[in-house]
This record gives structure tokens, sequence and C-alpha cells, in this order.
């Protein structure tokens, strides 16, 4: 595993009116700090990536469909530099993932709706002054290529 990615295990709770899942509370053992939480979705098959935060980390978890979040390790004074982690999430796996920052991250949508995510920052977005750095998801030096691994 990346140095400083955590993965939590969520608990869905349900009854007969529905059910519900804790994502992330401020006494959870690496929560640092809150900056915002954000929707965003992404279609079937389709991949959002590579970026990293130079100033925060990102707490990750996909409440509707199925993604594959995959991280990268690449900065210099790291342990685990070049290491490469898979993460599949969402309906069928309940979990949360801690993206460190200058760690590049990405995903891509493998079921077949359109995928929630549900990202909760330790800074908020600053429109004038992004706190992304980017690559082209498919040409890039990371040793990862986001087609299907049948066998």
């Amino acid at each position: 595993m990346i140095k400083d990615v955590v993965v939590k295990q969520l608990r869905l709770i349900p009854d007969e009116r529905g059910r519900l899942m804790e994502i992330l509370r401020c006494d959870d053992e690496d929560f640092t700090k809150f900056g915002q939480v954000y929707m965003t979705t992404t279609y079937p098959h389709v991949v959002k990536a590579w970026h990293y935060h130079k100033l925060q980390d990102d707490f990750i978890v996909c409440v509707k469909g199925m993604l594959k979040l995959v991280l990268y390790d690449d900065r210099e004074d790291s342990p685990t530099k070049g290491e490469v982690n898979e993460f599949f999430l969402g309906d069928y796996r309940p979990i949360i993932v801690k993206v460190p920052k200058m760690v590049y991250h990405g995903w891509k949508c493998i079921s077949e709706e359109e995928a929630i995510v549900i990202n909760i920052p330790t800074e908020p977005y600053n429109r004038e002054n992004p706190d992304e750095y980017r690559l082209d998801p498919h040409v890039n030096d990371i040793p990862y290529s986001w087609e299907r691994k049948d066998g």
C-alpha cells in the first residue's frame, strides 16, 4: 500500500425505511481537517485521471455505481515511490479511501450506470488558483493502463 493511503470499510445500516452509511467523522483516526464536501459523477467506461494536489488530502467514496480508483506514488521522498494501488469501490464495496497530497489519482466508472462520487478534501476549492496538477489520462509516464483486465 502506498505510504499514507488509508482505506476504511464503511458500515451500511439498513432497515425497512432505507439505509444509512456514515462516511467520515471528525473523530475518525485519519481525519485531519474539513475543507468542503462535493459530489461528482462519472458516466460508464469514462476515465477521469490523472491529477494530484500539493495542499490537500482527498477522502473519496463512491455512493452509487462502481469505480476503479487508481493511485500512483511519484513522491521523491516516499518509501513507496513508483507503487500503484488499485481499489474497487461502490455498491459492492463500500469503502472510503484517503488519498494523500502529492499522490496521483484517477478513476474509471466500471458499472453500467453512472457512478456517484463524494469527495471530502481537506481544503476548499480555490477557483482563482486551483490546487490541481494534471496529466493526460492515457499518455504519461505512469505505469498503468485503464484497459479492462479480462481472463
